[in-house]
């Protein structure tokens, strides 16, 4: 089996458990769920189907038993559309993505509330020494004569090597 044709199949599955769930399963269990993804195993034995649920832990929970309950005539269903000689077992899996993605959504929001506050705090913030303490080498005079040595590569002026 190639992972082309097993990636096309699970694409398949994806869109068929989606129109199933979206026309045909009626379980007033089933909240507001999203087929997020779909993979299938390189033997075509087994497809796992990620979904994600808006809503509480509750309406998870029940919207996960609701699947489960309907998971015969999903599968027959899969089996008749895709034409396959053995259906694939399905399991279907909640998706953590969209809920990791906004608790770092979440995240970088606070950092960026942050990072403003840190800004306006230095609005009118004063330095408390010079706004620059380094030395520049032309403002003292002192390194006016190491200056002069640098051309020389032994660092010993007007004699030349022998």
């Amino acid at each position: 089996m190639d992972a082309a044709r097993a990636s096309k199949i699970a694409d398949r599955i994806q869109q068929i458990v989606a129109e199933l769930l979206k026309r045909r399963i009626k379980d007033p269990r089933l909240g507001f769920v999203t087929v997020t993804d779909a993979r299938i195993t390189p033997d075509l034995s087994d497809a796992t189907v990620f979904y994600t649920v808006f809503g509480s832990e509750a309406e998870r929970a029940d919207s996960a038993a609701a699947l489960e309950s309907a998971k015969g005539l999903i599968r027959s269903e899969v089996g008749r559309q895709t034409g396959l000689r053995h259906t694939p077992t399905l399991t279907f899996t909640h998706d953590p993505l969209p809920d990791s993605a906004r608790h770092l959504d979440d995240l970088l929001a606070e950092a960026r509330a942050r990072d403003a506050e840190i800004a306006r705090r230095a609005e009118n913030a004063q330095y408390a020494g010079e706004a620059d303490p380094y030395r520049k080498p032309d403002e003292d005079g002192e390194d006016d004569e190491s200056e002069e040595n640098a051309d020389e590569p032994s660092g010993r002026a007007g004699h030349s090597a022998p």
